[in-house]
């Protein structure tokens, strides 16, 4: 299997069509379809299926069209590596979070870096645990920011010197918005949206799950969640009241939207990891030591 005719096969379900594909291509349809067509020999299964105006991907298209995406993200990244192995230090950092105000702490170690090797890229991926520890496992990311509970078993890891606050995002013409805190029995009887994480129990450890106690199989949860933004969303239609972490909703003067800590109160440390005997671009490895300056271990 050629690389280069995964990269054809990806503009072509970009593109959505052979005809648009071998124009942004700039190669012959006919050259672009016998390699197509010689793909899906070579695999055994229909990738596509073709109509007179476009080209719907299969089962087997969906799952080829991902793993190619971690193939090129993979040799894109490989090639920037060695082209920055020069004497002035470039090249290209990727990271990986779920949203948190301790963002900040990461950003200012960026700054730091650039005022030294301006030349240095950085790229930030947002997902939960789950998305960026598989980014992180299989090499497309080089340092992974998790917010506690989190399984740090496989990785190396610094603690961020910040903590997060636990609470819930409602609207402001909420019944619970006139409380400065919220306690477990407040949310019992009412609609909740949860973060997917907060509510994972396979962890040895989960204190948001400990802070409920024997109440956190009453909750009503009538929608889960990974990134807070769409969570918002859900709360400002009147759907439910979002448990989140503070600072990554808009909860200013002009929101219709307001937060309130738990009580008692909950925090959720951070720590930025990457996988271990990890050999580093040398951009990378001058973050790290830049992060390792910045955040020295206890």
């Amino acid at each position: 299997m050629e690389f280069r005719v995964l990269r054809y096969f990806l503009t072509v379900a970009r593109e959505g069509s052979i005809t648009g594909a071998a124009d942004f291509l700039h190669v012959t349809q006919p050259t672009l379809s016998r390699q197509l067509k010689d793909l899906e020999q070579e695999l055994g299964k229909k990738v596509f299926i073709r109509s007179s105006h476009s080209i719907v991907l299969t089962d087997e298209g969906m799952l080829l069209r991902k793993r190619a995406e971690e193939i090129v993200d993979m040799v894109d990244k490989l090639e920037a590596e060695f082209s920055s192995m020069e004497e002035t230090i470039s090249g290209d950092v990727y990271i990986g979070g779920g949203e948190t105000d301790a963002m900040k702490q990461i950003a200012r170690v960026v700054k730091d870096v650039q005022l030294s090797y301006p030349d240095i890229r950085y790229h930030l991926f947002s997902g939960n645990e789950d998305d960026v520890t598989e980014r992180l496992d299989k090499g497309l990311l080089d340092f992974g920011i998790l917010i506690q509970p989190a399984d740090l078993s496989k990785y190396n890891y610094i603690n961020i010197p910040a903590k997060d606050v636990w609470g819930v995002v409602m609207r402001k013409d909420s019944p619970l918005a006139f409380k400065d805190t919220i306690q477990a029995v407040d949310l019992l009887n009412v609609p909740l949206i949860c973060s997917r994480q907060a509510m994972k129990q396979t962890l040895s450890k989960n204190e948001f799950v400990h802070w409920f106690g024997e109440d956190f199989d009453k909750l009503n949860v009538v929608t889960t969640f990974n990134l807070a933004y769409n969570a918002a969303i859900m709360v400002e239609e009147g759907i439910g009241y979002a448990i989140t972490l503070d600072k990554i909703v808009d909860t200013s003067s002009d929101s219709n939207l307001c937060f309130r800590p738990l009580e008692p109160r909950l925090e959720a440390g951070l720590n930025i990891v990457w996988k271990k005997h990890q050999v580093f671009s040398a951009a990378a490895d001058m973050f790290l030591k830049e992060i390792k300056h910045k955040f020295p271990t206890l």
